[in-house]
């Protein structure tokens, strides 16, 4: 009897303990939580090393400054429309940089990435502003699976070559043919012990393809690593050692937050531009000008539903979910 009451003594303390935290019992773990910083490591575990073919020729290169990475706002502002004269100023390099979202499933995480340059340009002078345009944004979007590990495992990525799309398989992925044809296999590279796809920029245009690919022509390109902090500016067009900071697209008045800034966007989803012939895409406008038109296929649906896209993309990819958990495009936080 004794044993009784002093067990209901220690259980009446117990539960009128006041506690600021939540009391977890027997296995009950805590719920997961994936934030910021968990998405910053998973985009810095799969951010590929980037290479950037250069092009001296002609005026409007800058002697190759025009193919460097950048960030929109190199300059200080916020106004898209002043690019392509600034950029020319010998006293603005434009440290590199890197944008990246993650959207996640069940099953699977979708990272996209996207690298900017404030000029899309051309060294046929009778082109001149006919086949160019101020600011310009192309990217990959890489798609990752679930497995027991932290960050999952790399099956394949999709790249944005201007208005196509160019799809790629992991070697040993299991992915195959869906409604398009896989374009190749990913390369990788090692980089501080992470195993990184290999990705390549066009000078000029900068479309993005696989290296395996899309090789840079000679000798002069630079190579980017990922680094979540540092951000460097080239020391030659030779460069083959730059960082690229990541940035994550949905920061506090980052890209997403800045969509209705008519100083840096047109109706919220294309870049301003004082200049030239064409325009830069947001990710939440890219688009494939012939894969349909189903859901996931339309402009911006890589962003907004990318389950859906490498869904149609491909075939074999095992258990696969188009639920998400989590899609900021699409206010699910």
């Amino acid at each position: 009897m004794k044993k009784i009451l002093i067990l209901l003594v220690l259980i009446t303390i117990f539960c009128g303990c006041e506690s600021n935290e939540d009391i977890y019992l027997f296995d009950e773990k805590l719920p997961e939580n994936k934030n910021s910083s968990f998405y910053l490591d998973l985009a810095y575990q799969h951010a590929p090393v980037h290479y950037q073919d250069v092009d001296r020729t002609g005026s409007h290169g800058l002697s190759g400054k025009a193919d460097y990475i950048t960030s929109y706002d190199f300059d200080g502002d916020l106004n898209a429309k002043n690019n392509w004269d600034n950029i020319a100023n010998s006293s603005r390099k434009g440290n590199a940089v890197g944008y990246y979202s993650v959207v996640e499933t069940s099953t699977h995480y979708f990272i996209t990435y996207a690298f900017f340059h404030p000029r899309d340009w051309t060294d046929i002078w009778f082109l001149y502003r006919l086949d160019e345009h101020e600011n310009d944004l192309e990217g990959v979007l890489t798609i990752v699976k679930k497995d027991n590990s932290t960050y999952g495992k790399a099956l394949g990525a999709v790249t944005v070559f201007h208005s196509d799309f160019y799809s790629y398989m992991a070697s040993n992925s299991g992915l195959t043919n869906g409604n398009e044809d896989i374009d190749g296999t990913l390369t990788t590279q090692n980089h501080n012990g992470v195993n990184r796809f290999k990705t390549s920029a066009e000078a000029k245009g900068h479309g993005i393809k696989a290296h395996a690919k899309q090789e840079p022509g000679g000798s002069d390109y630079v190579v980017y690593f990922p680094s979540k902090t540092t951000s460097e500016y080239p020391s030659d067009i030779y460069d083959r050692n730059v960082k690229y900071r990541l940035v994550n697209i949905f920061e506090n008045g980052g890209m997403w937050d800045q969509r209705f800034n008519t100083n840096l966007f047109s109706n919220a989803k294309s870049f301003q531009k004082s200049y030239g012939n064409g325009s830069a895409n947001a990710p939440w406008n890219w688009d494939d000008k012939n894969d349909g038109g189903n859901q996931g296929l339309l402009a911006g649906g890589i962003a907004y539903y990318p389950a859906h896209l490498v869904d149609e993309y491909f075939n074999g990819l095992g258990s696969f979910s188009k639920t998400y958990v989590y899609n900021p495009y699409l206010g699910i936080e």
